[in-house]
């Protein structure tokens, strides 16, 4: 498998960064985790517009998921070849429902999913293309998943958006890559089942026995830095910050 990070910014774009969204590729198939303000336009520099074959929404906050209205856009109102036929959507419950009443004009109520076919996710075990996937329900304020794809005896973990949380621990259980969410500061912010600082994402990996650690969803106002210390103070294998348009071969 091959990831590429689109964007890794947490909760609104930096300058330097989209939101949340992972490019997973494996024998041409190309599955897209999360896409968050601005990463339809980075996503373009990886592949082309219609060239995606599924699509993985963690949770419905706007920076996980919001630039799936431009993407519907693209896909709705195409002019050369006409309309695009419909990609596999997964979210949780009401996700069509959420980006519809976003976009808030679309031609119909059902427009959304004449080019998107949406998949209702609950922890569970499925195919998608090539990919077997697991998901677990995290601990955030809303719906979000965690997921874990694994492909030719390889793993990625994903943690999406999640407080402290055991099933996280047990889905990055050995995997290769664990992309893992550090939006809070150690020390500084304390607020439990939302998000989880550096230190915390290092815990889980050592727990997990993740053998590869990668920091995303940090916020402009946190210093990756401190949380990027944080993380090697209590996780002995290789830590590093995502960044975007960086590539990790699985």
């Amino acid at each position: 498998m091959k990831l590429t990070v689109v964007g890794c910014s947490g909760s609104f774009p930096s300058a330097d960064s989209a939101c949340s969204s992972y490019l997973v590729e494996a024998d041409g198939f190309r599955l897209l985790l999360d896409m968050g303000n601005g990463a339809l336009g980075e996503l373009q520099r990886h592949c082309g517009l219609y060239d995606l074959d599924a699509i993985f929404l963690s949770h419905l906050h706007a920076d996980h998921c919001i630039d799936m209205l431009g993407y519907f856009v693209a896909r709705y109102y195409r002019h050369d070849g006409g309309r695009a036929a419909p990609i596999p959507v997964y979210g949780p419950e009401g996700t069509e429902q959420r980006l519809t009443t976003a976009y808030a004009d679309t031609p119909s109520a059902s427009s959304m999913s004449e080019v998107f076919d949406f998949h209702t996710v609950k922890p569970g075990t499925f195919e998608v293309g090539p990919l077997t996937v697991h998901t677990e329900r995290m601990r955030h304020p809303v719906e979000a998943y965690a997921i874990r794809i694994e492909h030719g005896g390889r793993s990625l973990t994903y943690s999406g958006d999640t407080g402290v949380c055991e099933t996280l621990d047990e889905l990055a259980r050995d995997t290769d890559l664990f992309l893992c969410e550090a939006a809070f500061t150690h020390g500084k912010e304390d607020i439990p089942d939302l998000h989880l600082n550096g230190r915390q994402a290092g815990q889980s990996a050592a727990r997990a026995g993740a053998r590869r650690l990668v920091l995303t969803h940090i916020p402009p106002w946190t210093d990756p830095e401190v949380n990027l210390a944080d993380a090697r103070a209590v996780y002995s294998g290789p830590v590093s910050l995502a960044t975007p348009r960086a590539t990790y071969e699985i």
